[in-house]
């Protein structure tokens, strides 16, 4: 236990006032002088000395050992058992006449402050294919386009791109290798979506790589008849996430935010098109050069195992 902050003697001072009282024959008053303590305090120790020995004299808590007013563990756990029938403070306020102050504390000690800790995140149900082709996991992110840097950049808040539309980055990444794929398109329509993922595959094919499985959600682009349509011409099987369940398709919900905070908003841009012009260098830097933390620090690109003559044709 840490010594009292207002504490005049460590341990070692209490020990050395016991021994010039004990072995020096100095009186408990002469030798509370010489350490610069009352002479009240210097019987203390002596007392505590006598009856425990030196274990007596390290720094003991100032909790009271009975506390009349405390809450009985009956009522912590009535106060618990309706926290999780969902009752907020003032519920079980009412019900048990608890004050609110009280009701706090005992939740916060079981770890119930917040009702979200009542439903709590089901574990990451992590998974990996064993090839590179086994699955395509393919999302779309809307950008704001813009004409002039904006006012986190300028400071000025008069000057807007009024009407200046969206950006639809459609993305893809390889389940296995983490090898990402990115175009922009001016919408997040089936049609769109069709371009985007011939555009991807031949991309991927460069690479050596072939699909048997896409996943995606259920945006509308997905669930459209095209899309189905393209997905049984390429011989791909289409797999769609449950409802509310992006984790499921994880892999690019990740590389959506890695976009984001390395490409979209990483740098200041002076229009949209600059922006967009970086997207294939930056994808170039994610797939051939940044370590991957889920790859034990590898490239992505590493995990392909390419022929060297194919890394050095392929390698811009």
């Amino acid at each position: 236990m840490n010594t009292h902050q207002n504490a005049r003697l460590t341990f070692q001072g209490r020990v050395l006032l016991i021994r010039r009282i004990r072995e020096h024959g100095l009186r408990p008053v002469e030798a509370a002088q010489a350490m610069g303590i009352s002479a009240r305090t210097a019987y203390k120790w002596l007392a505590r000395y006598r009856t425990e020995g030196e274990s007596g004299l390290f720094d003991r808590s100032c909790r009271p050992t009975q506390c009349p007013h405390q809450l009985c563990a009956a009522k912590r756990r009535e106060i618990i058992a309706l926290r999780r029938q969902r009752l907020i403070y003032r519920q079980i306020h009412a019900s048990t006449h608890v004050p609110v102050s009280t009701i706090s504390r005992v939740l916060r000690a079981a770890g119930l402050n917040r009702l979200s800790a009542l439903e709590p995140t089901p574990p990451a149900n992590r998974y990996e294919h064993d090839a590179p082709g086994d699955m395509l996991h393919l999302d779309i992110k809307k950008l704001n386009r813009f004409a002039q840097p904006g006012h986190r950049v300028t400071g000025d808040r008069r000057t807007k791109s009024r009407g200046a539309g969206w950006d639809y980055v459609h993305i893809a990444i390889d389940d296995h290798s983490r090898v990402a794929h990115a175009t922009i398109w001016p919408d997040e329509t089936g049609c769109s979506a069709v371009r985007a993922l011939i555009v991807t595959l031949r991309y991927y094919r460069r690479l050596d790589v072939s699909f048997r499985t896409v996943l995606t959600d259920n945006g509308a682009c997905y669930q459209s008849r095209l899309f189905a349509r393209a997905c049984r011409l390429l011989g791909l099987r289409h797999r769609r996430t449950r409802p509310y369940r992006p984790r499921t398709n994880g892999k690019a919900e990740r590389l959506i935010q890695t976009a984001l905070h390395e490409w979209a908003y990483a740098h200041v841009y002076e229009d949209a098109a600059q922006r967009a012009a970086y997207l294939p260098y930056w994808l170039h830097d994610y797939n051939w050069h940044r370590p991957h933390a889920s790859l034990n620090h590898k490239t992505p690109i590493s995990r392909l195992g390419l022929a060297v003559n194919n890394v050095v044709g392929l390698h811009i």
